[in-house]
């Protein structure tokens, strides 16, 4: 079967996140914290290398647990710091905790962070492929900054967008390729 070019054939993690995971719509609040966090530990890396780290993130991260992450302190970021199998980076793991707070206050603000999501997407699902940011990417990126968070650029938020199935982004050749 022919895969979007970016998929790395050789990594079977890789094979199974483009063909049962990316561009799925997934919008239960657990996933869509799970991923911002992910992919935004992403910044300045490729996304394979954090695939191959996600179930040493699950476990570091106390399997996204939202509560949890939202009060680490100090002596947590420094075991994080020490944590060979994540993304050692202080400034994306205090990012982390710092984005689940104001994942929070969304969920508080809208009840869930994916009606949150619904006011910048109104339910629909942009079928397009060859971009790293668009308009709606954007402005989500803008609000969240607005709110707070950190590593939340226009172009991880495309990517999380992608990955929680927002953007339905698979390349003509793939077999997952559909135009709406």
């Amino acid at each position: 079967m022919i895969r979007c070019s970016w998929c790395n054939l050789n990594n079977p993690k890789y094979i199974e996140y483009h063909d049962h995971e990316w561009c799925r719509s997934n919008f239960h609040d657990d996933y869509l914290f799970e991923m911002l966090i992910l992919e935004s530990f992403q910044a300045g890396l490729s996304w394979e290398c954090i695939l191959n780290k996600r179930e040493n993130f699950k476990k570091a991260f106390d399997y996204f647990d939202i509560d949890k992450i939202s009060h680490y302190d100090d002596k947590k970021i420094e075991e994080l710091l020490q944590n060979q199998g994540i993304v050692r980076n202080k400034l994306k793991i205090k990012a982390a905790i710092n984005n689940s707070k104001v994942f929070k206050n969304i969920q508080k603000e809208y009840g869930l962070f994916s009606n949150y999501l619904k006011t910048f997407t109104n339910n629909q699902i942009l079928y397009e492929t060859g971009k790293t940011t668009n308009s709606l990417s954007d402005k989500l990126s803008s609000d969240l900054q607005k709110r707070g968070m950190r590593f939340v650029g226009s172009t991880i938020i495309y990517s999380y967008l992608q990955a929680i199935g927002v953007i339905y982004s698979h390349e003509e050749e793939c077999f997952m390729y559909k135009k709406s």
